[in-house]
């Protein structure tokens, strides 16, 4: 109650800006999956545009599953369903402050793991949903423990580990790392923004010169010949 008149001022911002940067709701409200499996409704602030696909999420997501490979964002690589400025308030966790509806609820926690989504549980195996024995929350030790350069195998050892350790002091130690972490996935993820729009420039760049080169010279002689 006290971050009230904090979090009123944001919260009243954010809305705003969504509201004039895209058409559609504010709140964006998706099925998760909770503490033992269990669904509920999870709010948070919309940063994609109305009717986004999921097919190209589903796919990524799969793939992450099934590899080693860090769980890098598609944020990170200009997710074009993404709405102005939706990258950065994913990035900050701003999104995600609608939650508090769900920590009042009781659906979720300030610590936790993060609730997935019904596809995504799909694909767990029985061992990976050992992450389900806490309820989810708004941070967790995933996220303060590099996020995306982990695995996704090691999401969930992280995911497991919190809910065999948890105790009041590790949940204040998460909370006092989780500023620190958002700061360095927000700035992790403008380089990757960065980089990946300067590979399309150069890109570009590259197929206008080839095609130019590709093309027919007249000479100034020729010109004055017409």
């Amino acid at each position: 109650m006290a971050a009230l008149p904090v979090l009123l001022p944001l919260v009243t911002i954010i809305a705003l800006i969504t509201k004039v940067s895209s058409p559609g709701p504010v709140l964006f409200k998706q099925t998760r999956i909770g503490l033992r499996g269990q669904q509920f409704l999870c709010f948070k602030f919309r940063t994609m545009k109305m009717n986004a696909e999921t097919v190209s999420h589903q796919a990524y997501l799969a793939q992450l599953i099934g590899s080693n490979a860090p769980m890098v964002k598609m944020d990170a690589k200009k997710d074009a369903r993404l709405i102005p400025g939706g990258w950065l308030l994913r990035a900050t966790g701003l999104d995600e402050l609608p939650q508090i509806i769900n920590v009042l609820r009781g659906e979720m926690s300030l610590v936790g793991p993060r609730p997935c989504i019904p596809y995504e549980y799909e694909n767990y195996t029985i061992m990976q949903k050992r992450r389900f024995a806490s309820v989810p929350g708004l941070t967790g030790l995933w996220q303060v423990s590099g996020k995306n350069k982990t695995t996704f195998s090691e999401m969930i050892h992280l995911d497991i580990r919190y809910a065999h350790t948890k105790s009041l002091w590790l949940d204040l130690k998460i909370m006092v790392m989780t500023g620190p972490a958002l700061l360095h996935q927000v700035l992790e993820t403008r380089m990757s923004r960065k980089d990946d729009a300067s590979t399309a420039a150069n890109g570009t760049a590259q197929v206008a010169k080839k095609t130019e080169s590709q093309s027919p010279h007249v000479s100034s002689a020729q010109l004055n010949a017409i």
